[in-house]
């Protein structure tokens, strides 16, 4: 999934994130947990910011477009291989 307005992205998150393959961003943004729906949500209108080396995503749940976020850990991405 593309970034349709990277201005919402630190210069350095955007640069992490353009590191994480296409089908790996896809899979990271449609399994966030929304703790109000209690399930597995398509984060949506996020913004990206860089938190102790990793990448916060924070935004909206797709179902009740309430406050959710994702921190994804580099490490563990670049450790997978991507």
């Amino acid at each position: 999934m593309a970034i349709d307005n990277f201005q919402k992205f630190s210069a350095p998150a955007a640069t992490l994130w353009e590191s994480i393959p296409n089908h790996t961003r896809q899979l990271l943004l449609s399994s966030v947990w929304c703790g109000r729906c209690r399930h597995d949500v398509t984060i949506t209108n996020f913004t990206g910011a860089v938190k102790s080396g990793n990448l916060l995503l924070v935004g909206l749940c797709s179902d009740c477009h309430g406050d959710i976020a994702r921190e994804i850990e580099m490490a563990r991405v670049s450790a997978s291989g991507t």
